[in-house]
């Protein structure tokens, strides 16, 4: 067990957002695929926080396309109702907030500024569209507005910008506070960074300077509630966002809240401790998906879930193309439940991928008062 210290310049270790608290203050990043009510379950079985669910895309709810819909889903104790929403036009955006609210659909909204992926920016979605200042601080405005009269909070997440010579996240936390935001968070990475190197945290240092009315939250490599205290040290943010590091490892979150609270951290679980939580995993999300869907979804975090540990190749392979409880069980029953957790497994977790060019719609970057609406940006699923 490690004993931590408490970030002095912290203060109160109570995260507010509009009318509501977390603590401690960490916040579950919406990751596409992955932050199903399932998996918020999991997470929140360990530990207090904010827990987003995946992203809704604001032109399909709107619509009311079916799959969409299907993706709301909340468990009855899951409080506040966290949902983030991607859009590129403003009315659509205003709509999409104004039927979460009238409908009651969810407690707050997140705004997602901040997906690096080729076939979103390409377009002018996620971390290329506060390039456009006034387009950005309408879609935020519009949100607000929309959202204000049932007293839900609207926050906003982006990047540090497109690319080096195009930075874009001080004038975006300055419009999303001017225009009514709860709450700014900011992945300390340019779109042309994607996942790759390392986080900028001196970039949530300067937000943090700049925007001085409203939250700072901080996201990137945070993979440890060491992790999450020393962000917080260096930082001065009022709260941290945490994506991949729970992969495979949704006890982050008790982690987290030890830290927070001055307590030890626990030691990481043996192969049977593993094996209990990822059989946990499977139950939620067959009682979510049914039984044929809900493992079919959990092998996507298998190898999150094995990393490190002496698991032969070929049960691997076994693990990953599991399909039904009755032989997760068998795999399962398998593994040498004594293996003590590996340093192995510490560290970043998840794809990281490679730094690259980012793809923008032509003349994309000539005015960056442009009110244009980007054409067509408007698509199923990204994170940030």
């Amino acid at each position: 067990m490690t004993a931590v210290d408490l970030p002095a310049s912290t203060g109160a270790r109570t995260l507010r957002i509009g009318p509501h608290e977390a603590d401690p203050p960490v916040v579950l990043a919406p990751m596409a695929g992955i932050t199903n009510v399932a998996f918020r379950r999991l997470c929140r079985e360990y530990g207090a926080g904010l827990y987003v669910c995946e992203m809704i895309t604001s032109r399909a709810l709107v619509e009311r396309h079916p799959k969409t819909l299907e993706m709301i889903t909340f468990d009855p104790d899951e409080n506040p109702r966290s949902m983030q929403l991607y859009g590129v036009d403003p009315k659509t955006m205003g709509q999409a907030v104004r039927m979460i609210a009238e409908e009651d659909l969810a407690d707050h909204v997140d705004m997602n500024f901040g997906c690096p992926v080729p076939k979103v920016t390409r377009k002018g979605g996620g971390s290329a569209l506060p390039y456009k200042r006034r387009l950005f601080a309408d879609i935020v405005r519009e949100a607000v507005r929309a959202a204000e009269p049932a007293g839900i909070p609207v926050t906003v997440k982006f990047r540090i910008g497109i690319d080096d010579e195009h930075i874009t996240y001080l004038d975006a936390g300055r419009l999303a506070q001017e225009n009514g935001a709860a709450a700014v968070a900011l992945h300390g990475r340019t779109a042309a960074q994607r996942y790759s190197g390392t986080a900028d945290w001196s970039a949530i240092a300067q937000l943090k300077e700049h925007v001085t009315e409203i939250p700072v939250l901080g996201n990137g490599d945070i993979f440890s509630a060491d992790d999450a205290l020393r962000m917080m040290r260096e930082t001065g943010c009022d709260g941290v966002v945490v994506g991949r590091g729970c992969l495979g490892r949704p006890w982050l979150f008790r982690d987290l809240q030890a830290a927070f609270r001055g307590e030890p951290i626990p030691e990481g679980p043996n192969l049977g401790g593993v094996a209990r939580v990822l059989r946990r995993h499977a139950e939620l999300l067959t009682d979510h998906m049914g039984e044929e869907k809900g493992i079919r979804d959990l092998r996507k975090h298998m190898a999150q879930y094995l990393r490190g540990f002496p698991v032969g190749s070929d049960l691997r392979q076994d693990f990953g193309k599991v399909s039904s409880l009755a032989q997760l069980d068998d795999l399962l029953g398998k593994l040498d439940h004594d293996v003590p957790f590996p340093t192995e497994a510490e560290g970043p977790r998840g794809r990281q991928g490679s730094a690259g060019k980012v793809v923008l719609p032509e003349g994309w970057l000539n005015d960056p008062d442009d009110l244009a609406v980007p054409f067509s940006a408007e698509i199923d699923s990204n994170g940030g």
